[in-house]
């Protein structure tokens, strides 16, 4: 919060309340704030670290609608944001939500300096949080050889050297394609026998026509090494058991995400995997929807609180499936707004 206050940006909500807060400032929580804004309602945003989510982090995203050339995942934020600002979004960064509760007719959310918001409407976006690599070696070389995503900084860094990418989904093939740009040879580590599925078939085809990527499939790692930076990965063959050592000056972890729901346990229904149930998929008794009426599409098991973008159960990984939820949302907030 520090670091965001020095950096100019806002740390402090102007008001007690509003009708909508937003949790989380991702695709899905930017595009909640346009449409919420755009419409009228007092919204305050509220992102713990920066706008724009893993997608803000993408290094190049090909099939966004609208964007035939395609787009950096951080100039589609810098957009999303002015954009949501110029309707009126007020926009607070660096204060995590340390819990949730509900008092009818607010719902009132409690940051970590202990300051309360309140608000008619609760909307959760909070998205997703990187996976760590637990492998020996990974721990004392993050930031020494070691990344989890991909940034243009890296990028320059490791010019003309040899990198490696960990994972099998799209954002793996994004920063695999991105780094080809800049780096002498790429492997790509996937643990499954192929790349397809999850990865989109374009960039399958992309990996495949282009010469200094290489797919190495059937692998996983099974040790990071390096003298004060990374020097050397040690790599298992799944089938065979057998390993293999090679030369990596870096690597780019993209071994998946996990539901950032841990301030929400306890106050609205998750599914096994921890992710935000909604709407039809919640369970059909009254422990878990206490009202006549059935639930609105993206309501939560709490009247009021809604969850969009990947934070939800069922929802499709994709940035313009989460800006899609993201937009639909705000009809259902509105309905429930007529209601309070």
């Amino acid at each position: 919060m520090e670091l965001a206050a020095k950096a100019g940006l806002q740390t402090l909500a102007t008001r007690p309340f509003y009708e909508v807060v937003i949790v989380g400032g991702g695709p899905a929580g930017l595009a909640n704030a346009v449409y919420a804004t755009s419409e009228g309602l007092r919204t305050l945003l509220i992102e713990h670290h920066a706008p724009g989510g893993q997608a803000g982090t993408s290094s190049f995203i090909e099939n966004y609608l609208g964007f035939p050339g395609g787009v950096t995942g951080a100039d589609l934020t810098n957009r999303a944001v002015a954009q949501a600002r110029r309707f009126g979004t007020e926009m607070m960064v660096g204060q995590p939500v340390m819990a949730v509760r509900r008092e009818d007719p607010y719902r009132i959310v409690t940051l970590a300096d202990g300051a309360e918001v309140s608000c008619h409407a609760l909307m959760l976006s909070t998205g997703m949080a990187v996976r760590e690599l637990e492998v020996p070696g990974i721990a004392p070389l993050v930031g020494a050889g070691v990344y989890y995503g991909a940034a243009m900084s890296e990028a320059a860094l490791y010019r003309g050297q040899d990198v490696a990418i960990v994972g099998g989904a799209n954002s793996a093939g994004q920063g695999a394609l991105f780094f080809s740009r800049y780096a002498r040879r790429v492997t790509v580590l996937v643990r499954k026998p192929g790349l397809s599925p999850p990865m989109s078939r374009y960039l399958v085809d992309r990996l495949e026509a282009t010469p200094n990527i290489e797919v190495v499939p059937g692998v996983e790692l099974s040790e990071a090494q390096g003298n004060g930076h990374l020097e050397r990965l040690v790599l298992r063959e799944v089938a065979a058991g057998t390993t293999r050592t090679i030369e990596a000056a870096a690597l780019f972890v993209f071994i998946g995400v996990s539901p950032r729901t841990e301030a929400f346990l306890g106050f609205v229904a998750l599914d096994a995997k921890g992710f935000i149930l909604t709407g039809p998929d919640l369970p059909r008794d009254r422990r878990a929807w206490p009202l006549e009426r059935d639930p609105l599409m993206f309501e939560t098991s709490v009247p009021g609180v809604f969850a969009a973008g990947d934070v939800r159960s069922g929802a499709n990984r994709r940035i313009a499936a989460a800006v899609g939820e993201g937009s639909a949302a705000i009809f259902s907030v509105q309905r429930y707004l007529q209601t309070v």
